[in-house]
């Protein structure tokens, strides 16, 4: 098993079955071979995994039965019997008309129609995987921090980078202080400045990028409240981080790799956050976005000439 998984329980609720493939999406990439082929069985035909034993799935996919319970163990379940459950959950919903998701990789020759709509349709996926895997309790309270923080921090470099910014921009104009770092020296220098009452946030999809991983341990270590969003819980960001929001992304492929499609899912969760900030700080957000709409609303009409 790597490094980065997680083979105990979490002692959380076991995700709902329309939760499942999305978090067999997110995590399938952090599992062992063996492991892949169990979550990708039951994503791929959940009610005829439901139908089978322990002993059965882990001859369906050529694995030992201690592979299925773990498989089962790290996408939330107790155990196989909880995971069948769900997976009886999840094929009756797509029995009753849901349909089940189907991603195609878009091919060198393939017309710009069929592009759009293969875009169009990873896109719509990776918001529904997002919102189902999204842990609400984390989100409220990651907006409960943000809303009464004397300071915000939020690292990211690359396509993390630009979430970054479009999340500081946002809380800049409900008037909180807040800052995006993508270069990594400037982002320990001001970590360091961090203390308890301060939020740190680091977005990075594959959860190991040391660039933002080392300025969120030097904020733990000053004692503010951390957050990670990343689309791999279990890795080396979320040791560091006090609340973890689990993102999810399209398949990658060789024309849309992980850091393109990741970004989808990055702004649903930043927008769901400033939204939750923006609830609990209504009262001075309000009149500070109205404020920055009559700033600039010349600058968005039509401008006349003097003469």
């Amino acid at each position: 098993m790597t490094n980065d998984v997680k083979e105990t329980f979490s002692g959380e609720a076991p995700p709902a079955p329309a939760a499942l493939a999305a978090k067999v999406r997110t995590l399938a990439p952090s599992m062992t071979r063996s492991m892949q082929r169990v979550a990708e069985a039951v994503a791929g035909d959940p009610a005829g995994c439901a139908a089978l034993t322990v002993t059965g799935l882990a001859e369906l996919t050529g694995t030992s039965e201690a592979t299925v319970v773990r498989t089962a163990r790290l996408l939330g379940y107790p155990g196989y019997r909880d995971l069948r459950l769900a997976l009886a959950g999840l094929a009756a919903q797509q029995q009753s008309g849901r349909a089940p998701a189907v991603t195609a990789d878009i091919a060198v020759d393939d017309p710009v129609a069929d592009v759009v709509a293969k875009l169009a349709h990873d896109e719509r996926q990776t918001l529904a995987d997002t919102a189902a895997g999204l842990d609400t309790v984390q989100l409220g309270a990651v907006a409960a921090a943000c809303a009464t923080a004397r300071r915000i921090d939020v690292y990211g470099v690359g396509a993390s980078g630009l979430v970054a910014q479009d999340l500081v921009q946002k809380l800049l104009r409900i008037g909180l202080v807040a800052h995006a770092h993508s270069d990594p020296h400037l982002a320990v220098t001001n970590a360091v400045q961090l203390r308890s009452g301060d939020v740190a946030l680091a977005i990075t999809h594959s959860g190991s990028t040391g660039d933002v991983i080392e300025p969120l341990r030097v904020a733990f270590e000053h004692g503010a409240t951390t957050v990670a969003v990343t689309g791999r819980p279990d890795g080396p960001v979320s040791q560091y981080a006090d609340h973890v929001l689990t993102t999810s992304t399209a398949r990658e492929s060789e024309l849309r790799p992980a850091a393109m499609s990741s970004r989808t899912s990055q702004l649903l969760v930043v927008d769901c956050l400033f939204t939750c900030v923006t609830q609990r700080t209504y009262e001075t957000a309000a009149p500070a976005l109205a404020a920055s709409y009559e700033a600039l609303a010349h600058r968005h009409s039509p401008r006349t000439t003097n003469r």
